[in-house]
């Protein structure tokens, strides 16, 4: 089958063979060899908002090999990458630099196909904020990864949405409602639409979409400046058309969690909703593409 980037052959594919390309996919993550060279990616309009280093071998740079060859395969253009090649919950200042230091060096691997958002630690409030200056006013780095150091919904997390908002960079928290009750100190979409009802003028992207998706979509409906992230759920139908209809195809992002999820079976999610083609271009990356673009200029202007 020819490799079309976005065509209706790849489409068909992800439609018809969603479960398959992604149990493939998944059992090519543990592979330890360095990935066989390939041509450049066509143009595609695909945008991956939420992928990972941790979960796979190898240094950064084959670490990040790896990712490209399988998002390529699938016609993914761009991934965001968030964290370094460990998972860290409740990170000391020198532990998030750490992780962030290691995505620094996986954009300088392939800065035209690869961005980041800085993690950080609320619990240290002046050490994040210097952080985020380091890798986002003064770096490359597009935005903050939240992850469950602290519940986003508390006081902490003010001066950190203060400063993306100055910096017009968004803010992803990772979000969860588990039916067995949330890990300490995890995020549900209700505590990100409470910190997002405080600082309208940042933009907040609900990763994940708290996992129960009718539950998180209900959440985050009336708090208009949090966009819906649609990763690491098995692909369900349904999801993408509930969020589409009560959020609008503007405030939904296409995001897989890689490596924990493959590209592919994140992707069946939107290309077999039932929904305008128009509203799949804005989800894969026109949503993204405007979202980052304040924070890609200024990277240009520097």
């Amino acid at each position: 089958m020819a490799q079309s980037c976005c065509g209706v052959q790849r489409r068909q594919f992800l439609w018809q063979s969603s479960a398959a390309a992604g149990a493939m996919v998944c059992r090519a993550w543990t592979q330890a060899s360095e990935p066989p060279a390939e041509e450049s990616p066509a143009p595609c309009a695909v945008w991956d908002v939420h992928v990972h280093l941790a979960g796979l071998n190898g240094t950064v740079a084959q670490r990040v090999a790896r990712l490209l060859r399988h998002a390529q395969r699938v016609g993914v253009e761009k991934i965001v990458l968030h964290m370094g090649t460990t998972l860290t919950s409740h990170p000391k200042p020198e532990e998030f630099r750490r992780h962030n230091d290691e995505v620094l060096e996986a954009i300088s691997v392939a800065p035209e196909r690869v961005m980041g958002f800085v993690y950080l630690n609320p619990q240290y409030q002046q050490e994040s904020l210097a952080e985020l200056d380091r890798c986002v006013r003064d770096g490359p780095m597009l935005g903050v990864k939240l992850w469950i150091a602290m519940a986003c919904s508390r006081p902490e997390l003010d001066p950190i949405a203060r400063r993306c908002a100055e910096l017009e960079v968004p803010i992803l928290q990772h979000t969860f409602f588990r039916a067995g009750g949330n890990l300490p100190d995890e995020s549900t979409p209700a505590d990100l639409a409470a910190l997002a009802s405080r600082h309208p003028q940042t933009r907040f992207i609900c990763a994940h979409t708290g996992v129960d998706w009718e539950r998180g979509v209900r959440a985050i409906r009336a708090t208009k400046n949090v966009y819906a992230e649609v990763s690491g759920s098995d692909p369900t139908a349904g999801i993408v058309e509930m969020a589409v209809r009560e959020l609008g195809p503007q405030r939904v992002l296409y995001g897989s969690d890689a490596p924990g999820r493959s590209f592919a079976s994140q992707l069946a999610k939107v290309q077999g909703a039932d929904i305008p083609e128009s509203s799949k271009r804005l989800i894969l990356g026109e949503n993204l593409r405007r979202l980052l673009a304040s924070a890609s200029q200024r990277g240009k202007n520097r």
